[in-house]
């Protein structure tokens, strides 16, 4: 339950949008590294690569981190409005997330993007809830197995039993 271990939703905001940013510039730095490479001439391809680097991975980062910034800002709000934390809430941030990100292209745009960010988020929410009730299985608490009794010891052999003339609980040794 790593929800748990989150921030709390104001806090959360700030931190998922830096997280989002790093996660951005980190891919979008090493996929225009391999694009800068590629387009550059031979005798510059390092020059070439570390330029678009410079140019293209803040960019990304960006990008990112105001995707990162609204879907958790749509998170806390549906949480408070809903008052409860669940995947419902992620999917839902993720449909409106897409919704105003495209809300420049018009409606029919604000539509399919909100149904793309909506599957996604379901997608993704499907995928974590399945990997953890398969992991779950590992902790479920098993009943220990009584040992087999072909594999105990004998018991020891007493040659001069003492005769019994009443329970067996008046022969235990008594301690005061």
């Amino acid at each position: 339950m790593e929800e748990y271990a989150r921030e709390p939703c104001p806090y959360r905001i700030v931190d998922d949008c830096g997280g989002a940013f790093a996660m951005g510039a980190i891919g979008g730095g090493i996929f225009s590294f391999m694009k800068g490479w590629r387009n550059s001439p031979k005798g510059s391809r390092l020059f070439g690569s570390i330029a678009a680097v410079k140019t293209r991975a803040p960019v990304l980062g960006g990008n990112f981190a105001v995707w990162g910034g609204l879907f958790s800002t749509f998170d806390c709000c549906l949480m408070g409005i809903r008052g409860k934390e669940d995947p419902w809430n992620s999917i839902g941030s993720g449909a409106i997330t897409g919704a105003v990100l495209a809300a420049r292209g018009g409606p029919s745009a604000a539509v399919r993007s909100a149904a793309v960010g909506a599957i996604l988020l379901a997608l993704i929410e499907g995928i974590g809830i399945c990997i953890t009730r398969m992991t779950a299985e590992q902790f479920k608490p098993v009943m220990p197995q009584p040992p087999d009794p072909s594999q105990l010891p004998p018991k020891p052999f007493n040659p001069t039993p003492q005769p019994t003339q009443g329970s067996e609980f008046d022969y235990q040794p008594q301690f005061q």
